[in-house]
């Protein structure tokens, strides 16, 4: 293992999330589960939507099934949405040309990490 890696293993169990602002801390200080992509409101009305899909079953369930569908496929195309504008921001960041420093790449991978990390517990 390089010195490098190893800076960014160590460095890597407590800054990534602060750097990134994509968890939240518990009363000891350390790092909870990945925040959600969506916003709150963004994530209340899928949720809200969702449980309206589920009380229509009892009375149309073909229907239901339909929106429901269409609420998931929603969803992906947002979360779609989501990462591109989360993939611009984190290129931008890095694609400097000639003069990035390794500390702007390392930053840059760390940034990335933590978004697929948030990706997975999607």
């Amino acid at each position: 293992m390089t010195e490098q890696t190893v800076q960014l293993a160590e460095s890597d169990a407590t800054t990534t999330a602060d750097l990134a602002g994509t968890t939240t801390r518990n009363e000891h200080g350390r790092n909870d589960s990945p925040v959600s992509l969506f916003s709150e409101d963004e994530a209340r009305d899928f949720r809200k939507r969702w449980e309206h899909i589920q009380t229509e079953f009892v009375d149309e369930p073909r229907g239901s099934v339909e929106n429901a569908d269409q609420l998931v496929a929603s969803t992906i195309k947002r979360l779609a949405e989501v990462f591109a504008n989360e993939k611009t921001r984190l290129e931008a960041e890095w694609a400097k040309g000639d003069n990035v420093s390794t500390e702007d790449l390392r930053q840059a991978l760390r940034k990335y990490r933590s978004f697929f990390d948030r990706l997975l517990a999607v």
